[in-house]
């Protein structure tokens, strides 16, 4: 997604069948917030151009990137939203925590999806540096928190045209 050389920040707008009845949830991990803060600036202003209700957009804290799906999973079980985005960051340091929090996050974020039947979101930046995340998140490279903001959005309405009766399913 945003890398050097293919920044998706800057992404067509995307148009929405319903956009005023669909809700939408956003786990933030609180570790690195000043970075996780920059993703979530950036997804809130694609839901919002988007037509996405600003009483329909739920956003909680966990307190890390671990935490991540279980939040999402709140969320999913009392059916509150069409979709959800997970926001963390994750700073590689000199112990194999980075590795076991970035696959258990992983892990636990594409469970989430398959088992809920709704778009659940990796917007977790998985970084050497934290120049790297803060290029990443509203730098040169862009911001991950649009990207997958817009990917939500697509997949939600992805699913609502597949599911149409009419429904020619191609592309």
């Amino acid at each position: 997604m945003a890398s050097k050389g293919n920044n998706l920040s800057k992404k067509k707008e995307i148009f929405l069948s319903n956009p005023t009845n669909l809700k939408i949830g956003i786990i933030v991990s609180q570790w690195n917030n000043h970075i996780t803060n920059r993703l979530l600036e950036g997804a809130l202003s694609v839901l919002e151009k988007s037509g996405i209700l600003k009483e329909n957009i739920i956003v909680k804290q966990v307190p890390g990137t671990f935490e991540l799906p279980l939040g999402g999973q709140y969320l999913l079980e009392k059916n509150q939203v069409d979709g959800v985005i997970c926001i963390g960051c994750v700073i590689r340091g000199e112990t194999k925590h980075f590795d076991y929090v970035c696959q258990g996050a992983t892990n636990g974020i594409m469970s989430l999806g398959l088992r809920y039947n709704k778009p659940v979101i990796f917007c977790v930046l998985t970084d050497e540096n934290e120049q790297q995340s803060l290029n990443r998140s509203g730098g040169k490279y862009g911001n991950k928190g649009t990207e997958c903001a817009a990917a939500c959005l697509e997949m939600i309405e992805l699913k609502s045209k597949i599911a149409a009766p009419d429904s020619k399913i191609g592309f």
